[in-house]
């Protein structure tokens, strides 16, 4: 383990490219946590607590000295009170996508940020609306490869950018990492941000 000061406990590559955009040096420690929903349990709970239980779990796990921060973060796509994890497979993609064709839906990315004392989080929430997509174009979307590891089987960085037909709240909260509330959350931690852009 390197000597960064703050632990991402995820092993999303594009969580640790979001981080590093902002200028926040980090080690990476991949976490394997049962991410199964409770009954009944709302959305927004439910993305909160995967994000705490990942961060607990990571210093659990690697048994981190005290101060040494945690950050951790869940992201799930909601229509209404259903969530949308990673597809399964072709026709569990084929099947998401056409759920959300034409619809908006809202992705939650919640962000938890531990200490071994102190434990700040926060969630994010923006609202995306796909245009139309004929199931072809799901299924060539799936050939592609992209949507396998991504939640609600698509990824607006990438080739699922043309379904987006409009986006209010957080394009990095809808990527997985909300930089917005991720500053914040550190910038209360005591961690600067630009950090290493700056003495660069």
């Amino acid at each position: 383990m390197g000597s960064a000061s703050i632990v991402l406990a995820s092993r999303s590559p594009r969580r640790s490219q979001l981080l590093r955009q902002i200028g926040v040096g980090h080690d990476v420690l991949a976490v394997d946590l049962d991410e199964a929903r409770e009954p009944r349990e709302a959305p927004g709970d439910y993305v909160l607590r995967v994000a705490r239980d990942k961060a607990a779990l990571a210093r659990d796990t690697y048994r981190l000295q005290p101060g040494r921060l945690v950050l951790a973060a869940d992201t799930a796509v909601a229509l209404g009170d259903e969530l949308f994890a990673k597809p399964t497979d072709e026709a569990d993609c084929v099947r998401m996508l056409g759920a959300l064709s034409g619809r908006t839906h809202e992705v939650m990315t919640a962000v938890a940020v531990h200490d071994g004392e102190t434990l700040l989080e926060q969630v994010s929430v923006s609202r995306v609306t796909f245009r139309v997509i004929r199931p072809e174009e799901r299924r060539r979307y799936w050939a592609s490869g992209e949507p396998a590891d991504k939640a609600g089987g698509y990824a607006i960085q990438g080739l699922g950018a043309v379904f987006v037909a409009g986006l209010e709240g957080s394009y990095s909260g809808v990527m997985g990492l909300p930089l917005f509330e991720t500053a914040r959350l550190l910038a209360t931690a005591g961690i600067p941000v630009w950090q290493e852009a700056v003495l660069a």
